[in-house]
């Protein structure tokens, strides 16, 4: 017998003894483990980044490209579109007018504004330890009012954009230069960081989510060159404010993915993607953009939802204060309206070149600058001018100067109320807690409400009234807006000077009215940007936390890039954190241009650099998965809890 045949023969022979071994077990009855088949690894799928399009939407600039572009597409983001019938009325979204700027109490609240900063700017020495000396805006205007404007050209060789041939709409650059005389409503999709949803012509939810298909889609085909049809091979990074509307978030995914015919999609947070485009694992992320200035904290790639605040104004408020305060010093272009689309880019331009946070700069200076309007002559005008310079942008930090009255400033993350689509949330979970659980709960939430100090921690879902409103904001001027998300979750050490100390104890009904009236005494009130950023990390749970977040304060968006910004909200930070953490902290540091990046990219930089991480790979939510689970598959994939 050979080798090979011994082998064999002993292999037989060791499986006949191994099925007598079974049959034995089988008769004692003794069970053996089933050991399950071998399962292949998926293999990961390898995705390329230039069929990755990343979309930043803002409320006035759309940033979008591939993953793999240096820079963004940058265009203004609105349509214009033709009327239907003739005669129609034209209708057109305001850009730096606001409601609330009409008010009997306007002029004296932005006079009250004025006033605060003109003290803060007299008390506040220069470099070299001189006192600053005040200009009056009258000097300016004596001189202001002489001026006539010099005949640069005949012609401004701007036109306006030609609708000869009756497009249906047109976007961007073409639709801000649609003569006003033609049939086309102008309309800004996006305000204040959400859908621009309203009252007015082209104000349904169906016709906004239509013009931001067709922005999106004509950039897409234009600038990026890809056709419509091959998006099915592409995929898509949607950044989104940290303050966001569940409801409508839903329906721009269910766009991107089925109307637009995107293949896969990851919903990410703006202020996580700032923390990724400029490489910093932890910041307190402050985003002043041209219409609201959002806050958050975020540490290593997770967003703190109790530090989440948005504050209703940004640069264009700038610009509107420094138009009023242009004014006051006799500003020599008077045919200037800030219902004209092209004097309000023409304002912004010249709040970016001459307004400054610098307090070394003062008295006095002379400036000039040019208007280039269609079928009108360029014009070069000479205009003087003082503190109006420092006084508009300073505006951020005194928002009282901006003269808006009634309307809801701050906002702060809400819970989701629920969606039909999606019956396992949380408030499912919390409905089918066991008994125990929830008397437990009940007995520690009445023990926080009595506690001395008033911290309201602890969640009332489980009591009816309300819902859950964990905790009031600490300081002044904190609030809400938008009452369709849900009900309001704030930070866990944020009652104690609201609800004064040593109060007795009274039933949880009582105390969810007060603090329901004391959230309502917040909603109209502003917090500067200083006293903003202060409160967002103030929210932060451990100390050691907010020390991560005072060394690290990351400062994008466009609506403070003034010169001398970055040393001036140090300054005034360090003044007004708490003593406490001025001996922990070692080092407060705001960050102005990571990496030396223009601060408008950074977000979009950092959905480029998400499309290239190995862990956004279970992030994805495919086509099919969007239209058989819907909002279902954001609860389950987003970065963040949704």
């Amino acid at each position: 017998m050979t080798q090979a045949e011994k082998e064999q023969e002993n292999g037989r022979e060791k499986e006949k003894e191994r099925d007598k071994e079974k049959e034995k077990e089988q008769q004692r009855g003794v069970k053996r483990p089933i050991a399950p088949p071998a399962i292949p690894d998926p293999l990961q799928e390898q995705i390329q980044s230039n069929f990755i399009i990343v979309i930043h939407p803002g409320s006035r600039t759309l940033r979008i490209g591939r993953a793999t572009d240096t820079l963004p597409v940058t265009v203004p983001h609105v349509i214009a579109r033709r009327h239907k019938q003739s005669g129609q009325p034209r209708y057109e979204d305001p850009w730096l007018l606001r409601e609330g700027l009409n008010k009997p109490e306007s002029n004296e609240q932005r006079q009250n504004g004025l006033k605060m900063v003109d003290q803060a700017i007299w008390s506040k020495k220069m470099s070299n330890g001189v006192r600053r000396t005040p200009v009056s805006a009258e000097q300016a205007r004596a001189y202001n009012c002489q001026i006539r404007p010099a005949v640069l050209d005949s012609s401004s060789r701007v036109k306006w954009t030609n609708t000869a041939h009756h497009p249906l709409h047109l976007v961007g650059e073409e639709a801000l230069y649609v003569n006003p005389s033609d049939c086309y409503n102008i309309h800004w999709p996006i305000v204040r960081g959400q859908l621009n949803v309203h009252a007015g012509p082209g104000g349904s939810l169906t016709a906004v989510l239509a013009d931001l298909e067709t922005i999106w889609s004509h950039i897409i085909q234009k600038h990026l060159e890809i056709p419509l049809k091959d998006l099915k091979y592409y995929r898509c990074i949607l950044l989104v404010p940290d303050i966001y509307n569940r409801q409508n978030i839903k329906e721009v995914v269910n766009m991107l993915l089925l109307n637009m015919g995107f293949s896969a999609i990851i919903v990410h947070q703006e202020s996580v993607c700032a923390t990724f485009g400029s490489g910093l694992s932890s910041a307190c992320v402050v985003d002043v953009g041209d219409q609201k200035t959002s806050l958050c904290c975020v540490e290593d790639g997770v967003s703190h939802r109790n530090s989440r605040l948005s504050l209703a104004y940004g640069g264009s408020d700038v610009s509107r204060t420094f138009f009023w305060l242009l004014q006051r010093a006799g500003f020599p272009y008077r045919d200037c309206q800030l219902s004209s689309r092209l004097d309000c880019q023409l304002l912004q331009h010249i709040k970016e070149t001459f307004c400054h946070l610098n307090q070394d700069i003062s008295g006095l200076q002379d400036h000039e600058f040019q208007t280039r309007f269609p079928e009108a002559p360029a014009l070069l005008y000479q205009v003087r001018l003082g503190d109006e310079k420092l006084q508009a942008p300073m505006g951020l930090f005194y928002p009282t100067t901006f003269g808006i009255v009634g309307q809801k400033m701050t906002s702060l993350q809400y819970r989701s109320q629920g969606d039909s689509e999606d019956p396992h949330d949380e408030h499912y979970l919390l409905s089918t807690q066991s008994k125990q659980d929830q008397s437990s709960k009940s007995a520690s939430d009445r023990k926080a409400f009595s506690r001395p100090g008033g911290a309201l921690d602890g969640d009332m879902s489980g009591q009816g009234g309300i819902g859950e409103l964990s905790d009031l904001p600490r300081g002044c001027g904190s609030g809400a807006g938008g009452g369709m998300q849900g009900e309001m979750e704030l930070g866990p050490a944020q009652g104690e000077c609201l609800m004064g100390v040593g109060e007795v104890e009274e039933p949880l009904s009582a105390h969810l009215s007060r603090k329901t009236a004391i959230m309502s005494q917040f909603e109209s009130k502003a917090l500067g940007l200083d006293k903003a950023i202060l409160h967002s990390i103030d929210c932060c749970a451990s100390d050691e936390t907010k020390r991560k977040m005072y060394s690290s304060i990351l400062v994008v968006g466009g609506g403070l890039m003034f010169h001398g910004a970055q040393e001036f909200l140090l300054h005034r930070i360090i003044n007004k954190m708490p003593p406490s953490f001025r001996r922990l902290v070692d080092n407060v540091e705001v960050i102005t241009r990571p990496k030396d990046m223009d601060p408008r990219l950074i977000s979009w930089k950092g959905g480029a650099v998400l499309a290239c991480l190995d862990t956004t790979q279970e992030m994805w939510i495919h086509q099919g998965e969007w239209q058989r689970f819907g909002v279902r598959m954001l609860r389950e994939r987003a970065a963040f809890v949704w």
